[in-house]
């Protein structure tokens, strides 16, 4: 019984490029049935994974609708993905034997299964990661690239975006820094959004904190809580925002808004709650200041 040719990829791209179609007729010629084995990240829509199985399935099926594809989910024990990989084979071919195939980015190195495998030469410098990038940006006035842009942000995950608030107190903590924004002209804490780089939430303050405050000495960043905010670009979203407060102790420096912050000034915290009362601080930040009040006023 002939062999059947499987090849294993992710084809994360808008189009079948010249380096899946060499890499599939060379298969093809070697083999009557031959399946592709498609990755599935367990992220929902990502940079490095934005097309789901279903539509790289029908991209392939397109130009090449007599080839079987099945999805893989990715595993994190190289073991395991490979015990998936020739029980789902075995399941779906039942008593068929098969030789596995890919070029780039070999997924040799990680499988331990029973199957041969081969690593076919490449055909050019096509790479799905340069194409992606390429069309990043690129906006296209047409009815399908609109549904796409619908189908995509449908098909993720609801998202939860952490952010970071900063108490700066000081004077045995009866006073508090805050800032001011142009954008409605109400008081608040620094802070901001946490960004992939950051090491942790306490790194994430700091760092907001320096970009918004300027270059002042604290002590070491101090938990006080987590809160769900009001954030009113995300009122009618499904996305949401977390934030996490923390306080610090100032030591020394010259603290001056930058970033959104329009200025920045110290104020008692029974002065802050004055201001809560009067509407002067922001509605966002009202479970945070009322955190900070409870415990130090």
């Amino acid at each position: 019984m002939s062999k059947i040719g499987v090849i294993i990829a992710r084809f994360q791209s808008p189009y079948l490029h010249e380096g899946h179609k060499s890499l599939i007729e060379s298969v093809r010629q070697q083999h009557n049935t031959m399946v592709i084995v498609l990755g599935v990240s367990p992220v929902k829509g990502s940079r490095r994974n934005p097309l789901d199985f279903q539509t790289r399935e029908k991209m392939i099926k397109k130009e090449y609708p007599d080839v079987v594809v099945l999805p893989l989910a990715d595993h994190p024990l190289d073991t395991k993905w490979s015990q998936n990989l020739d029980g789902m084979l075995s399941n779906t071919f039942p008593g068929s034997s098969f030789i596995l195939y890919s070029s780039r980015d070999s997924f040799k190195t990680y499988y331990t299964g029973a199957n041969e495998t081969i690593e076919l030469p490449e055909n050019g410098s096509y790479r799905a990661t340069l194409i992606r990038e390429q069309i990043s940006d690129k906006v296209m006035d047409s009815e399908a690239f609109r549904t796409g842009i619908i189908y995509a942000y449908a098909n993720t995950y609801l998202k939860v975006y952490p952010t970071v608030d900063i108490a700066v107190m000081r004077n045995n903590r009866t006073e508090v820094l805050l800032g001011r924004k142009d954008i409605d002209n109400k008081w608040r804490l620094p802070g901001g959004f946490s960004d992939p780089t950051d090491e942790s939430y306490e790194e994430a303050a700091a760092r907001e904190l320096r970009e918004e405050c300027g270059d002042i000495q604290i002590t070491g960043m101090q938990y006080e809580g987590s809160f769900r905010v009001a954030d009113w670009r995300y009122r009618n979203e499904s996305d949401k925002i977390i934030t996490t407060l923390f306080s610090t102790e100032f030591i020394a420096g010259d603290p001056a808004g930058s970033d959104d912050i329009a200025e920045v000034q110290w104020f008692s915290l029974q002065a802050v709650k004055q201001m809560m009362n009067d509407h002067r601080t922001a509605s966002e930040h009202t479970p945070q200041l009322s955190t900070i009040l409870n415990k130090y006023l």
